[in-house]
This record gives C-alpha cells, sequence and structure tokens, in this order.
C-alpha cells in the first residue's frame, strides 16, 4: 500500500508540475499565438504586394514573379514560426531545426540534381528572357512555338501539333536559334536548269518572277545564286527577304516562289531537267529482249 501511495504521489506531482508549467507558460503560447497570426497576415500581405508591384517592375516574367512571391511568402512563415519557438525559449529547438533544415537540403540536393538543375536553368531563363511566350524557336531536336515557360520544363508546340515539354536544363546548356527575336526571315529556294540554258536569261526571268511578290522586303532585293554543276543541272539558289511572325509566313513565302518560278520557266521555255540514268545491259540479255523473251 505504500508503494501505491508513493507511485500516486509521484504521479500527482508530475500533473500538478506539468499544470502550473502551463499555467506560467500560458502568457508565451498567447503571445506565440498572435505573433504566428500576426506572420500569417503579413505573409500573405507581401505576397499580394508582391504580385502587384513585379509586373510594373518587369512585364511578361510571369512565372518569375510567381517565384519571387512565393519564396518571400514562405520566408516570412519561416521568420514568424522561428520567433515564436523563441518566445516559447525553446532556442536549442530552433537551432536543431536550423541544422537539420540544412542537412535535408545537402541530401536533397544530391537525390534531385536534374530537378534542381532545371529548377535554377528555369529561375536564369526568367530573368535573362531570351525567349518569351509565343516566339518561334528550335532547340535541341525541337522546332515550334513556345506555348508556356515553366520553372522545370519549356513547352513547345511544334509545327506538326504535338505539345513538347524540354528540360529547362537543356534549354539553357544547349544552342537555342529564335526566329522570332528579328522580326525577318531569309527564304531561300533550290533549283536547277538545264546545261544548254542561258544563265543570264535564267537570272532575268527569276527576278521579274519575283515582282509584286506579296510582303517582300525591298531593302534587301532578291537575289539569284548559281551553286553547281550537279549532275543532270545547273542548280542556282533564289534567296529573298520576308517579315517572319509565324512558321506559316516562311513556308507561304518559299511554296509562293516556287510556284512563280515554274511558270515563268514554262512561259519562257526554260527547262528544269530531272535526273536521268543509263543502264548497261550484256549482250545475251538484249539478245533475249529483242526476241521477245
Amino acid at each position: 500500500m505504500i508503494e501505491i501511495h508513493r507511485t500516486f504521489d509521484l504521479l500527482s506531482n508530475k500533473l500538478l508540475g506539468w499544470v502550473q508549467q502551463f499555467i506560467l507558460l500560458l502568457p508565451n503560447l498567447l503571445i506565440t499565438l498572435l505573433v504566428l497570426v500576426a506572420t500569417v497576415f503579413a505573409a500573405r500581405l507581401t505576397r499580394r504586394a508582391l504580385a502587384s508591384v513585379l509586373p510594373r517592375v518587369s512585364p511578361g516574367a510571369v512565372t518569375l514573379h510567381s517565384l519571387i512571391s512565393t519564396l518571400a511568402y514562405a520566408a516570412v512563415l519561416l521568420v514568424g514560426a522561428f520567433f515564436g519557438l523563441e518566445v516559447l525559449g525553446l532556442d536549442k529547438t530552433v537551432t536543431s531545426l536550423l541544422a537539420g533544415v540544412g542537412i535535408i537540403g545537402l541530401a536533397l540536393g544530391f537525390a534531385f540534381q536534374d530537378i534542381a538543375a532545371n529548377f535554377i536553368s528555369g529561375i536564369i531563363i526568367a530573368v535573362q528572357r531570351p525567349f518569351t511566350v509565343g516566339d518561334v524557336i528550335q532547340t535541341d531536336s525541337f522546332f515550334g512555338t513556345i506555348e508556356r515557360i515553366n520553372l522545370r520544363t519549356l513547352d513547345l508546340r511544334q509545327v506538326t501539333g504535338e505539345l513538347v515539354r524540354v528540360p529547362n536544363r537543356k534549354v539553357f546548356e544547349g544552342a537555342v536559334t529564335n526566329f522570332t527575336v528579328t522580326t525577318r526571315r531569309r527564304v531561300d529556294v533550290e533549283c536547277g536548269v538545264a546545261y544548254s540554258s542561258d544563265l543570264a536569261q535564267v537570272r532575268e526571268v527569276v527576278l521579274a518572277a519575283m515582282q509584286d511578290f506579296p510582303e517582300l522586303l525591298t531593302d534587301q532585293p532578291p537575289q539569284v545564286m548559281f551553286t553547281a554543276f550537279a549532275d543532270s543541272a545547273i542548280t542556282f539558289s533564289l534567296r529573298f527577304w520576308i517579315p517572319y511572325r509565324r512558321q506559316v509566313d516562311y513556308v507561304g513565302a518559299k511554296s509562293e516562289a516556287i510556284m512563280r518560278i515554274k511558270r515563268a520557266f514554262d512561259a519562257a521555255g526554260i527547262v528544269i531537267p530531272f535526273p536521268m540514268r543509263t543502264l548497261e545491259l550484256p549482250a545475251e540479255v538484249l539478245a533475249r529482249l529483242g526476241r521477245g523473251l
């Protein structure tokens, strides 16, 4: 019975001590609660303020604006949480949390190197803005129009309709050709004429066919350059410049130039030769063919 009473007294004293400590900590708990409420309010206010100010400072970088607002929101929450722990006297807990966050961050950095590289590349792309949504670019083996720029991937709509998500790291590290940034593009049309053709006449006919060409840039007139003595023709390249906004501008201009050259050559009697092959057969095969076998 004595042991039971001692155990009961120990439990009672322990519970009483906890209640007393809770009563003593009650003001600090109330202060911590107020701090957390104020922190949440301040974090939301900070995010809203940045969301309204950043588009005025650097319009167009929507992804970067969202990242900065989210990081600022998280930073304010962390500061408030650490301050609340300090009010409760949990200094060692704060130190342990900071050390744990550092170790976890280091481990995650090694485990998700590719994701981190894509994320950092996305931040750099959002800051430098080498291209924007709607630009026509070529990167790696993909060619198309940018539909969306995320912090991890770039959504590229190819001219054949497929949507390709290219990792930002490959875009950042590789070569990127932006066809939209200059607002103009040169069109090259390759063709060939027979060896018996008058090359001076060929040039005149091609340039005449390009008269009144739709949206032709006149500051750089069309050029006809003969390029090679090919197997069955003398080849040449027609070069001219057009305004470029979409890929259909380039494809349509090239198609129109080909049709104009064909009509002009037909009217002038200029021949566009096609490859010819000569077959040499043994005499006995020719004899059998002659007999109709």
